[in-house]
């Protein structure tokens, strides 16, 4: 066991999708044009901005990362009932502030205390928490107390579960995917359909949100898995997992 079973009842496991803001980089203002593209270069040295199709590509692949580019899409968050199971829901739609509202209004009924409630996912330190607080600053709303960590040192985070940091073992160099470790640890991997790097054309070519939903949901039940593991628990078998409509 590498992790207290107790806190598992107080935790809201969770995973994020993103995608660009918008479809192609011929959409953005001039302003944000030349922004993007002192980000394309320094994320890439070897990037030919002298070819435009090479900068609109580049905006298309990574923007989805950036939360000063890009926007919340879907957000799947699911709790362990006291019966044994895991129920699931989606905040997910085109309208990314009132999905970050929804959101927000969730934690803050439900997990309202940073000291006895716990937010979990992988690499959920370095991504997903930073990226949902940037974005409802953008759109002027309040952030939850659970996530408000502006000014916090690294050991005044307790809140956050990371499942990356704890695999890492003090590893700091360390990264592993989410698919490596399930696969690592005979799980079930979530990458069964699309991954993150199909994401955004999913969303913007296909139009197809209720797919970007399904596999949001699967990287949350991994996760579960995952903590389960590393608390010497049974997995959950499938029969277990209830999913709330939106």
């Amino acid at each position: 066991m590498i992790y207290p079973a107790k806190n598992l009842k107080n935790t809201l496991f969770l995973d994020i999708e993103t995608v660009s803001a918008h479809k192609d980089y011929s959409e953005l203002n001039d302003q944000f044009k030349k922004l993007w593209l002192k980000k394309a270069i320094s994320a890439d040295k070897n990037l030919n901005t002298e070819v435009p199709e090479a900068v609109a590509n580049s905006y298309v692949r990574r923007a989805g990362i950036y939360s000063e580019f890009s926007k919340v899409v879907c957000i799947s968050a699911g709790f362990l009932t006291d019966d044994g199971k895991l129920r699931l829901k989606s905040f997910a739609g085109h309208n990314e502030k009132k999905l970050l509202q929804d959101f927000a209004a969730l934690l803050s009924t439900f997990y309202p205390d940073a000291t006895s409630s716990f937010l979990c996912g992988h690499n959920i330190k370095e991504f997903d928490v930073p990226f949902l607080c940037r974005r409802m600053v953008k759109h002027g709303l309040p952030l939850p107390k659970i996530m408000d960590v502006a000014g916090k040192k690294p050991w005044q985070t307790e809140q956050f579960i990371d499942t990356l940091e704890l695999w890492r073992f003090g590893d700091i160099k360390n990264y592993t995917s989410l698919e490596l470790l399930a696969a690592t640890l005979d799980i079930e991997s979530p990458k069964d359909d699309i991954d993150g790097s199909m994401v955004g054309i999913t969303y913007w070519e296909q139009n197809d949100l209720n797919r970007i939903v399904t596999y949001c949901q699967k990287d949350v039940v991994t996760v579960v898995q995952l903590m389960l593991k590393f608390c010497s628990m049974t997995a959950l078998p499938a029969e277990a997992i209830d999913i709330v409509d939106p």
